[in-house]
């Protein structure tokens, strides 16, 4: 496999191109925006359908004008892992999925959807809503390819040097993770950096040991540029699987914004939780990736 290093660290590069080259060179995406006043880096939505809440959260966040999406490569990454249908909340809301594809498309991007899932790929992509609601907003939607792994270094990995990223996540222009949050019975909670398991290689049962080391050693190397985590239908036990909808609540919230970290701890609280409760997310804060705290460019916006 080869070495997809050089080719995220570009594209990052690229991202930067708004700061001046010695600012870029040392600050992540989300960092640069929360130095403009006022700018909302983080929003929490309630209420309203979930177009509407997309709507309002992009509004907030600056637009999609700002990543200039016109015919750049942009992957979607929802949870498509279950073979589950949207009521029982263990996937990401195909309406969303949609409404964010139809809203790039719009814009001029070429778009792809992909997750490796858990259960049978063909059956959990038809199940969950997704495939049919992605396809039908212009996305291209594809199965996880074990061959089209690439080996990544990471440099300043605890206890992994290497792994396998998907070749189509590392070589897009943009990566926009979708996670839905939900219960998790290893690591407590799942949202947006345990999103990113699906485009890892195939290797799950290795990672569950010191999983939150492993999770973040790997997760540094391969942030999104912006995460719009699903908190419509919340599972509250029985993750990440689920399938009985007693245990599932209608929040009817999105939450969106430019550093991960930042989003997986308004998901934390907005599950009744403290980031400081799930050691990945105290791991991921410690190590200088982002930070669980609301920024200044916190914003909540009720619909309803």
């Amino acid at each position: 496999m080869k070495d997809q290093t050089d080719k995220m660290n570009l594209n990052r590069r690229q991202f930067l191109t708004t700061a001046s080259a010695g600012t870029a060179a040392l600050m992540l995406p989300w960092q640069l925006r929360a130095q403009e006043e006022a700018k909302t880096t983080l929003a929490l939505i309630r209420g309203g359908t979930p177009v509407e809440r997309l709507t309002a959260a992009l509004d907030a966040l600056g637009g999609l004008s700002q990543f200039s999406p016109k015919g750049k490569q942009i992957v979607v990454k929802p949870n498509i892992g279950w073979d589950r249908t949207p009521a029982q909340g263990a996937n990401t809301d195909p309406e969303l999925v949609g409404a964010v594809v139809r809203a790039l498309k719009d814009a001029g991007a070429d778009i792809s959807v992909f997750d490796f899932t858990c259960n049978t790929a063909q059956r959990c992509y038809r199940r969950s809503g997704i495939e049919e609601a992605a396809k039908a907003a212009g996305a291209k939607v594809t199965h996880i390819h074990e061959k089209r792994f690439d080996e990544i270094k990471i440099p300043a990995g605890k206890l992994l040097q290497k792994w396998g990223i998907y070749r189509d996540y590392l070589e897009a222009d943009l990566r926009i993770n979708m996670p839905i949050l939900k219960h998790h019975t290893l690591a407590g909670i799942s949202m947006g950096l345990k999103n990113l398991m699906g485009v890892m290689e195939d290797s799950r049962p290795s990672l569950h040991n010191n999983f939150d080391e492993k999770l973040i050693d790997i997760t540094s190397q391969i942030l999104p540029e912006l995460t719009i985590m699903d908190a419509r239908r919340v599972l509250r036990r029985n993750g990440p699987q689920g399938g009985n909808v007693d245990d599932v609540e209608e929040l009817n919230c999105l939450i969106a914004g430019f550093d991960p970290i930042a989003v997986d701890g308004e998901g934390a609280r907005l599950f009744g939780r403290e980031p400081s409760d799930f050691g990945h997310l105290v791991e991921a804060e410690n190590r200088g990736l982002g930070s669980t705290s609301r920024p200044q460019g916190f914003r909540e916006i009720n619909l309803s």
